[in-house]
């Protein structure tokens, strides 16, 4: 395998970029009126966002996510949750510790996508 990434469906390609490139940083690699394609700082993540409509998504998924979540690693899920709440950004969850060594965030992103932001709990043990 040479690459991985995954490409959101959005109807507002400009609000969907704007939530991913202020929580996580993106840099916007392209942009048009049909894709955003977003890339980390160390060009190592990628992100696409897909306008929902457009023909090359089947009709059959130009619909709501569901069944599927996000997950986003980081150093800090409070610094994110910070930037949430100042962008007004939609809070499900509010930063918790889990049962298995994770500090968690989640958010819906503008497409109704559940979005994780977790950071491993320094020290953690099971």
């Amino acid at each position: 395998m040479n690459r991985i990434m995954t490409n959101i469906c959005s109807d507002n390609l400009t609000k969907s970029r704007d939530f991913y490139t202020k929580l996580f940083h993106f840099d916007v690699n392209y942009d048009s009126d049909w894709f955003v394609h977003l890339i980390s700082k160390n060009k190592k993540l990628e992100l696409g966002i897909v306008s929902r409509t457009n023909d090359i998504v089947p009709k059959e998924f130009q619909k709501n996510p569901q069944g599927f979540y996000v997950t986003f690693v980081v150093d800090n899920v409070d610094e994110i949750f910070e930037t949430a709440i100042s962008e007004k950004f939609e809070i499900i969850s509010e930063p918790t510790d889990t049962f298995y060594g994770q500090r968690r965030l989640l958010l819906k992103d503008p497409n109704g996508a559940l979005v994780d932001i977790s950071s491993p709990i320094k020290d953690f043990e099971f």
